[in-house]
């Protein structure tokens, strides 16, 4: 039964807490996360880790509690209670371990739940767009003088340009002659711009941009809100790893930005919302001033674009590849994917003076 379960998990951590209820939280699609409730507050956010796409979960694991302590510590002004609202708090097993590993070979973490805040799917105005930037923002910044070198690469070669346009090669090779001539003039599209997708790779690999800690998932679901629309913690760290702030930035732009869902058909309805792109560039680099070095601000509007590409790239490979890793509904279902990306893919290069007013 699972009550049983997750009481006799939920048992394995220091806590004060009286096991009362659970509640699944079904925002993620890759791990289980359960709502605990207690006789009395605070609540507490259990979540079993999925060790079939995470292959170092003590590693992952390690990489959010490390991540956490540190901007604790640029906290400390704080008080407790607002600490523990504004940074994920993570609790110690029994053991003083970060993570319990249960009789069938599954982790579990567990952290307390901050209570009275929102989250949303997509932004719908100017306001959040400027608080998502802030908050993310802040989050590089805060984490700027960490060292990268303590991470785990929980997932290898995730933003890695040279390894998608890798992937894209052999896909071409094993391919049908049908999908070849549907996806066309994606492929060219991909070919044609394959020295510029490559420029912030090339700049990172150099050490020209420096290694940082980037959380990887930048969806505007991944932030915590007041009720009152202010930006309050960055949640879902479990791909946290080192990267360039980039990644970070243009993942955010590629997610809110777009005003169609990711597979709309109708590629009319797929429009680049410049009015966002805005907001949020204002509020991520509000934090990040004190931070973010000359070449990093230069190149933040290449991000924007880049990160939209290997989206495309990753979705028109997996078309050619006849839909071996992703979902689909129907047979066209990844290239209409890719499609939908890669039109604003062209619309962000045209925006790459905006950055410059800021």
């Amino acid at each position: 039964m699972l009550t049983k379960k997750l009481k006799d998990i939920f048992e394995q951590f220091k806590h004060k807490g009286e096991f009362n209820s659970y509640e699944e939280l079904v925002s993620g699609h890759i791990n289980d996360t359960y709502l605990i409730k207690t006789k009395e507050k605070p609540y507490f956010v259990l979540q079993r880790i999925n060790h079939d796409v995470f292959k170092n979960v003590p590693g992952l694991i390690t990489n959010k509690v490390r991540v956490s302590l540190h901007i604790r510590k640029k906290l400390a002004h704080l008080s407790e209670r607002e600490l523990k609202r504004r940074v994920l708090s993570f609790l110690n097993t029994n053991d003083d371990n970060f993570y319990h590993k249960d009789s069938d070979g599954n982790y579990w973490n567990m952290m307390i739940y901050i209570d009275n805040s929102i989250t949303f799917e997509t932004v719908n105005n100017e306001e959040i767009a400027y608080e998502g930037g802030k908050l993310f923002g802040d989050f590089l910044n805060l984490t700027s003088d960490f060292d990268v070198s303590k991470l785990t690469e929980v997932i290898p070669k995730f933003h890695d340009m040279s390894f998608r346009y890798s992937q894209f090669k052999s896909a071409l090779q094993s391919t049908t002659k049908e999908r070849l001539y549907r996806a066309k003039l994606y492929i060219d599209c991909v070919t044609d711009l394959k020295e510029e997708m490559h420029i912030l790779q090339k700049l990172k690999e150099s050490g020209a941009i420096k290694l940082r800690i980037t959380h990887n998932d930048t969806k505007i679901s991944n932030a915590l809100f007041t009720k009152n629309n202010k930006g309050l913690c960055v949640i879902d760290t479990d791909t946290v790893m080192p990267g360039i702030i980039h990644y970070d930035f243009g993942d955010a732009i590629r997610t809110i930005c777009n005003t169609a869902a990711e597979d709309e058909k109708n590629l009319d309805l797929v429009e680049f919302n410049a009015t966002f792109y805005k907001s949020y560039t204002k509020g991520f680099l509000k934090q990040m001033k004190s931070s973010i070095t000359p070449l990093e601000f230069k190149y933040l509007p290449l991000a924007a674009k880049t990160m939209i590409f290997i989206m495309a790239l990753r979705f028109l490979t997996d078309y050619l590849n006849c839909d071996t890793y992703y979902k689909i509904k129907y047979p066209e279902h990844n290239l209409d994917r890719a499609k939908n990306q890669f039109k604003p893919v062209s619309y962000t290069h045209l925006r790459a003076h905006e950055t410059d007013s800021y």
